[in-house]
């Protein structure tokens, strides 16, 4: 069954088949309506989760791709188990081979810890529990590093997910699964060179073809299409960026496997989309989904996701330095511990405040105001949420940098009056939680816009805000994260909606696009 955060994101419109030119390679299409370009998520989201576990699996089918590439090898007993190297000791808390060892002990090993603390206790999964856990969800690539051909094909025909996969592999294990009892139902994707010929694979009948990335072409792409195969190609390392994609998507790829789905799928979205008419989406704590929240990593990569607005957090220490962090204490987001207010900005800033997010963040540092500032500057508007600073030391931190224009500043009403007389264009939003405080906090305080609840939102209070001029912002967290909220607030009229799943929020703005375009004649 299609999980509840899957069947909102796509609207609630049901599974259904989508079919190769030749019509001889049917796939289960899981984003509907389909786009035209699909993107594989390379050993799952694998900066955000451990590898090739059901964590990063799960986290990438949230992200709404289309296919998982997970790694396949044997145990010592002839199991398919999940997992890359040869050796366990990279990703997990064993040692040695992995075909040295049963699935049972396999079973007892950390596939987690090694990545972040949040995930000890992972284990690697078994061929047999990915499948279970894509099945209706997302199509999976399985890459066959050390493979029993014919219990391949049985692990797959058994769980049912014949049209939720395709079988990467050298030539040879490939013809083995092909010639496999039932390998015929299963399709498969050879590696191809353009010293192969068009025609190289012969009776093996693949279903696609990987290609380098630089050797892809628009012909090369014609030619595979007219027979009826899809074309793959991989943008990992430096080719995992938006010029290679964009050249990939106009030679004609059907599949683009990288390591930055979520930046993928942004980009595709916010190429199709009108800038001009949509919903503003500001990222909670930065893109606090993909990277440690308030730190420069998460700031980074919600501009590369293009966020309008990106939302932080301030706290002050001891002696008087701002930093970027939620939590009053240090003990969930970084390696210390204690209130902030009992240290020294030389104490915090020196500090680990990646390491429990993921292995890829160990050794990011808690960002000072002045960082950040200095790191965003203006290429997103800047939502702050004032937790522990004095109205005048934020004017003075935000008039060093020039970005009093470019500030949106979240506190009480109190604390907000007393900015505006500093500092009146600095735009001001208190919190809404009463629509009876519209026109009393809009004679005092003259807002930039409100922070209304999300169980408040309806179209009658947006209007009404909207006819004094204040804007309407409202965070879409936990709950009501889903498709279908953000449309309603999107049909109300919301201006800015704050999340935790931008590329959701944008999939979203984009099919209510899509449905509101007239038709193309």
């Amino acid at each position: 069954m299609m999980s509840p955060i899957r069947s909102a994101l796509t609207l609630g419109i049901s599974l259904v088949a989508a079919v190769s030119a030749a019509g001889e390679f049917p796939f289960s299409s899981t984003i509907q309506p389909p786009r035209r370009v699909q993107v594989i998520a390379h050993r799952g989201a694998h900066n955000q989760a451990p590898e090739n576990t059901v964590a990063a699996l799960d986290h990438a089918v949230a992200d709404a791709v289309e296919w998982v590439e997970v790694d396949v090898r044997l145990s010592r007993d002839g199991r398919h188990v999940l997992i890359h190297d040869a050796d366990l000791g990279r990703t997990t808390d064993g040692l040695g081979p992995v075909d040295g060892r049963t699935l049972a002990e396999l079973k007892t090993l950390d596939a987690g810890a090694k990545f972040a603390r949040r995930f000890a206790g992972a284990r690697i999964p078994t061929l047999e529990e990915a499948l279970a856990t894509a099945k209706g969800r997302v199509n999976l690539a399985l890459d066959c590093k050390r493979v029993d051909p014919a219990r391949l094909v049985r692990d797959v025909l058994e769980a049912g997910m014949e049209r939720q996969v395709v079988v990467s592999a050298d030539l040879e294990v490939l013809q083995a699964v092909r010639s496999a009892p039932g390998g015929d139902r299963l399709a498969l994707m050879p590696e191809w060179k353009p010293a192969d010929g068009l025609d190289a694979f012969g009776a093996l009948q693949p279903a696609a073809v990987q290609v380098d990335a630089a050797d892809v072409t628009p012909d090369h792409s014609r030619a595979f299409h007219g027979r009826g195969l899809k074309v793959m190609t991989k943008t990992q390392g430096a080719n995992d960026r938006p010029e290679t994609w964009d050249r990939l998507t106009a030679a004609g790829v059907d599949w683009i496997q990288t390591d930055r789905a979520e930046e993928l799928l942004a980009h595709e979205v916010l190429r199709r989309i009108d800038p001009t008419a949509r919903v503003k989406v500001a990222h909670h704590r930065g893109a606090s989904r993909y990277a440690p929240e308030n730190t420069l990593p998460a700031y980074e990569k919600a501009i590369r996701l293009g966020a309008d607005l990106v939302e932080f957090d301030i706290q002050t220490t001891r002696d008087g330095a701002h930093i970027l962090m939620h939590d009053g204490r240090l003990d969930r987001t970084t390696i210390a511990h204690g209130p902030i207010r009992d240290h020294d900005a030389a104490e915090l800033t020196p500090l680990d405040a990646g390491a429990w997010f993921g292995r890829p963040f160990a050794g990011t540092p808690i960002p000072t105001l002045d960082d950040f500032l200095h790191a965003v500057g203006e290429r997103a508007e800047l939502y702050v949420d004032a937790k522990n600073i004095s109205p005048e030391a934020l004017v003075a931190a935000l008039s060093a940098r020039g970005l009093i224009d470019r500030a949106i500043v979240y506190q009480h009403p109190d604390y907000l009056a007393r900015l505006r007389a500093l500092e009146p264009r600095l735009r001001r939003m208190p919190p809404l939680a009463d629509p009876a405080q519209i026109d009393p906090l809009a004679d005092r305080l003259e807002p930039y816009a409100f922070d209304t609840r999300w169980n408040l939102l309806s179209k009658p209070l947006i209007d009404r805000c909207h006819a004094r001029g204040i804007k309407v912002f409202s965070d879409a967290l936990g709950l009501n994260e889903s498709a279908a909220s953000y449309r309603r607030a999107i049909l109300d009229g919301i201006d800015v909606i704050q999340t935790d799943h931008p590329v959701r929020v944008l999939r979203t703005i984009e099919l209510l696009e899509t449905a509101n375009r007239p038709p193309q004649h």
